[in-house]
């Protein structure tokens, strides 16, 4: 089995990366998705949240409210730190029982946000980086999530710099590209990736760009 960590900026193009490897075969294990799963309603992770946070981080319908709870602990790193301690090692047990369910020869590919901000890269066999542009990043976000300019910036603000994420890659996939040279590239890299699934798991220099 391959362990990888595959992360990216906000905006970089990451779920549509994760996408195209699910289709060359990857084992895709999502962070966000089972961030979501683990405080569904009914779940210890909801009750632990309510318990750090109040009610009034719920939705009518008992849910998570999560933009109320995003705009708690986004400004506040001592709030942020108390969700992520809630959160983090739930997500880390169900990433886990995945893992352990995938065929032994399995190129799992863990699709983590923010792996370089949380010092994650040393889980992984290997980390692969979605590279984009920081105009490229802010296009997107604005274009197509419908940010704010100023969020937008907010939010690729607070995540690492393009140089951060760039000094933990062992394999760079940029997105600075039309989508058709996209696909090829994570069709180079997946051949790779099965390559060193079956042998020895140190990247290689052809890697790299």
């Amino acid at each position: 089995m391959l362990k990888v960590g595959l992360t990216g900026g906000i905006g970089a193009g990451k779920s549509e990366v994760s996408r195209l490897l699910v289709e060359c075969g990857a084992v895709l294990i999502d962070a966000d998705r089972i961030a979501r799963e683990v405080v569904a309603p009914g779940t210890p992770g909801l009750a632990a949240v309510v318990d750090a946070f109040g009610e009034e981080v719920l939705a009518a319908d008992g849910s998570l409210d999560r933009p109320r709870l995003g705009a708690i602990v986004f400004a506040d790193p001592e709030r942020l730190a108390v969700l992520n301690k809630i959160v983090h090692p739930l997500v880390g047990a169900r990433s886990r029982l995945l893992e352990e369910a995938a065929d032994e020869d399995a190129v799992v590919v863990h699709d983590v946000p923010l792996l370089t901000e949380n010092g994650l890269a040393p889980l992984y066999d290997l980390v692969i980086v979605v590279d984009a542009s920081p105009e490229t990043q802010l296009d997107r976000l604005v274009r197509l999530r419908g940010m704010t300019e100023e969020d937008a910036r907010a939010r690729m603000a607070a995540q690492a710099t393009r140089g951060k994420r760039l000094e933990i890659a062992d394999i760079v996939i940029d997105n600075d590209v039309p989508l058709e040279r996209l696909r090829e590239r994570v069709r180079e890299v997946w051949t790779e990736l099965v390559h060193r699934a079956r042998g020895p798991h140190r990247p290689s220099a052809e890697t790299q760009g």
